[in-house]
C-alpha cells in the first residue's frame, strides 16, 4: 500500500445506516387525526346545526297551522305599508316569514320576523333566536332571547324551562318526520320565488303576499 492509500484510508468516514422514513405510516397518521378532528366538531358548530333543525321544524309547525292561511289572507287583504304596525296581522306576517325561510329566502325571513317581533310577537322573537344563532350571532339571539322570557311586562312570558321543553319536542318531530310538521310543496315554493322576483330592485321581499298565494297556502293546509 502506497503513502497515497494510507492518506486515502485515514479519511474514509465511516458512515451508518439511515433509518428510512416510512411514507405510509405518516399519511395513515395524518389521516387519523384528521379523522379524529372531523369526528368532533367545534361546540359552536353543534349548536349552530341543532338551531337551525329545530327552527326548521318551528316554521313547520306553524305553517302546518290550521289558521295559517287565514292569517296570510288577511295580511294580503291590508294596504302594502309592512311598516305600519297598525294595519298589520303580525300572526299573518309569522307565517309568511316561516314560508320564506322553508323556501330559503331566509333574509326576507328575518325582515317579517323582526316586524312581528316588533309588534311585540313572542314567537317570532324566538324565531330571530334560533335564526341568528344558527348563524352564530349569539349577540343578536341572546337579544331575542331576552325579547321571548321578558316578563316585565307579560306574567305569563315563557321561562326557560318551557323552552327546553318546546325544543326536546322540536327535536323529536324532526328526528321521526311527523306528517303534522310537513315541508311547503313545489307549488309554494313556485309562488314565492315569483315574488321574489316581482320587484328586482331588492333582494328581500318586503311586499306583502297575494291572495294567489294565500289561496295555494290554503289547499296546502286542507291536506
Amino acid at each position: 500500500m502506497t503513502a497515497i492509500d494510507d492518506l486515502l484510508a485515514d479519511a474514509r468516514i465511516t458512515t451508518t445506516r439511515r433509518d428510512t422514513f416510512d411514507v405510509g405510516a405518516a399519511l395513515r397518521r395524518l389521516a387519523a387525526d384528521a379523522a379524529a378532528t372531523a369526528a368532533e366538531p367545534h361546540p359552536d358548530m353543534v349548536r349552530a346545526a341543532q338551531a337551525g333543525q329545530r327552527l326548521s321544524v318551528v316554521c313547520r309547525w306553524i305553517l302546518n297551522k290550521p289558521d295559517a292561511a287565514d292569517h296570510v289572507d288577511r295580511l294580503a287583504r291590508e294596504p302594502d305599508k309592512p311598516e305600519d304596525d297598525d294595519h298589520l296581522d303580525v300572526d299573518g306576517a309569522l307565517v309568511f316569514a316561516c314560508l320564506l325561510y322553508l323556501t330559503d329566502h331566509r333574509e326576507s325571513a328575518q325582515f317579517w320576523w323582526q316586524l312581528a317581533a316588533g309588534a311585540g310577537h313572542r314567537a317570532a322573537a324566538y324565531c330571530l333566536h334560533l335564526h341568528h344563532l344558527a348563524l352564530g350571532e349569539t349577540r343578536e339571539a341572546r337579544h331575542w332571547l331576552h325579547e321571548v322570557t321578558d316578563d316585565v311586562l307579560d306574567s305569563e312570558a315563557p321561562d326557560s324551562a318551557f323552552l327546553a321543553t318546546l325544543e326536546a319536542v322540536a327535536m323529536y318531530v324532526r328526528k321521526t318526520g311527523s306528517s303534522l310538521a310537513s315541508a311547503p310543496t313545489g307549488s309554494l315554493e313556485m309562488e314565492v320565488d315569483r315574488l321574489a322576483t316581482a320587484k328586482a330592485d331588492s333582494c328581500i321581499i318586503v311586499q306583502r303576499p297575494d291572495r294567489r298565494l294565500a289561496d295555494l297556502l290554503h289547499d296546502f293546509t286542507r291536506r
